[in-house]
């Protein structure tokens, strides 16, 4: 369905384009051939059966369960949708062979429709090629009522049992490819306006799209077109997701003003929408030539309500448009005041911040300097004399704590060692020292044994040099040799 801009600006083209179907619902009626043509109350009709082409399709068939019941009516329904004689004309066939199934469901298929006819109010049956100006369609259709499983018999059983007692409902829906304008005044005169791009802002004024049905004293109504009658649905009680659902016996009830029903020009309802259109406005040219300066003076209260429309909306725009500038400059002021809070926040805490870090400077300088004192004293305690001490600290800076423990504890170990290493080569020292001088006593004694010895036979050698010879030089000799030896052998040792 084509959707205009002024729809969309009025918010209803979602609504257009989701409501292409309707629905009405009507008591169904069993079909028999007892029926006859006379027109009994308002709230029931009966069709004589000879009459009826439809129902001449395959009758009396023990498996199928044969119904009727009102299709639609033209004229102004409950619901302000407007079916005209041409346009319901034309769709009088369409429900032939469509599916009968049960409360709206398509794969609970359930029979289907076998015909539908006109009638004229009083019931009697209208040839087909005539078109009447006020006339129902009636439709007939069957349920199978032969199912092998036992509990589709029962459920049937069940089903035609509640029709006959009033309980069941026809649902019938309506399928249209578009809609005009139907128009009734005060004074009950009708006219139907197309809709196109001028006349769109009326949508929003229909009770099918959240409208009250009325503009400006006229009475606003929906004029289908491209009507398609497709399927039924029997249904418990009279309700269809879909739509509006009328729950009267008679679904349609002509309005106090039927002359709108002449109103409506007839043509043939196979052309296009457009030639469609064309045609009723030439049919209707005499018409609107008389009508031509009430139309025109319709048209300016339209645009100027529009126009009125228009500039409630941009004042009301304008408004808020203030409103929410006003909000802006104050939320900006509250941020602007926030940001300067924050700013000085933000210079407090670098200045504490800073003086944290000098402090905590200062106690690391003191931390590291008690450190390095006592890590001198630790050093010093173990023998190692200023010099060394300090270069040591110097270069275990770096350890932590439990490290530099570690290190003194591994050089006291090892400090031990070596003074207990001192210690046995000092008393090694010492029982050496204690050997070489036994050992050179002793050999002090063996030398003056020897030089006893010695002297003793020197003594000899002398005596007997002398005896044997006078020669002084020989004597002088004798000595010399004797000196050396003692030297060599004795005294040297």
């Amino acid at each position: 369905m084509k959707i205009y801009r002024q729809e969309i600006e009025d918010s209803v083209s979602e609504l257009v384009k989701a409501s292409s179907s309707i629905a009405y619902c009507m008591p169904a009626t069993l079909l028999s051939k007892d029926s006859s043509i006379e027109a009994e109350s308002s709230n029931k009709m009966n069709f004589d059966i000879d009459k009826i082409k439809a129902s001449s399709a395959n009758p009396e068939q023990i498996d199928l369960y044969y119904i009727k019941s009102v299709l639609v009516s033209t004229g102004w329904n409950k619901n302000d949708d407007v079916f005209t004689p041409q346009a319901t004309w034309s769709a009088r066939n369409s429900p032939e062979d469509k599916q009968f199934n049960l409360m709206h469901d398509e794969n609970d298929i359930i029979g289907h429709i076998t015909g539908s006819y006109v009638v004229d109010r009083s019931g009697a049956a209208i040839a087909d090629d005539t078109q009447p100006d006020d006339f129902d369609i009636i439709t007939e259709a069957v349920l199978y009522n032969s199912w092998t499983k036992p509990e589709n018999r029962e459920r049937m059983n069940q089903i035609i049992a509640e029709i006959e007692e009033g309980k069941w409902f026809v649902s019938m829906e309506c399928l249209f490819a578009g809609f005009d304008y139907a128009l009734i005044d005060d004074n009950g005169n009708s006219k139907l306006l197309e809709r196109n791009e001028s006349s769109a802002f009326l949508t929003k004024h229909l009770r099918a799209y959240g409208g009250n049905g009325e503009y400006e004293g006229y009475k606003v109504g929906r004029s289908l077109r491209d009507i398609s009658f497709s399927g039924k649905g029997l249904v418990s009680k009279p309700a269809n997701p879909r739509s509006v659902i009328l729950d009267s016996s008679r679904a349609f009830s002509l309005n106090s003003n039927s002359n709108i029903l002449t109103s409506f020009p007839k043509g043939d309802d196979t052309m296009s929408d457009t030639n469609l259109l064309e045609k009723q406005l030439a049919e209707l040219q005499s018409e609107l030539a008389s009508a031509k300066e009430e139309n025109s003076a319709l048209r300016q209260e339209i645009e100027a309500a529009s126009a009125k429309e228009q500039g409630e909306t941009v004042a009301k725009l304008e408004e808020t448009i203030a409103s929410k500038e006003e909000a802006i400059k104050a939320l900006e002021a509250s941020v602007a005041e926030k940001e300067a809070s924050i700013t000085e926040l933000q210079q407090t805490l670098e200045a504490k911040e800073h003086d944290m870090k000098e402090k905590m400077d200062e106690l690391n300088k003191m931390k590291k300097e008690e450190k390095a004192r006592k890590r001198m004293a630790a050093l010093l305690d173990l023998g190692l004399d200023t010099e060394e001490a300090e270069e040591s600290v110097a270069s275990y800076e770096d350890f932590d704590d439990v490290t530099f423990e570690a290190i003194i504890a591994a050089m006291t170990k090892m400090d031990k060692k070596v003074g207990v290493k001192k210690e046995e080569e000092e008393a090694a020292k010492k029982e050496v020292k204690a050997e070489e001088v036994a050992s050179e006593e002793a050999e002090e004694a063996e030398a003056e044994v020897a030089a006893e010895e010695a002297l003793e036979e020197v003594e000899t050698t002398e005596a007997t040099l002398v005896d044997a010879s006078d020669e002084s030089e020989e004597l002088e000799a004798t000595r010399a040799s004797v000196a050396e030896w003692l030297e060599n052998n004795v005294l040297s040792k």
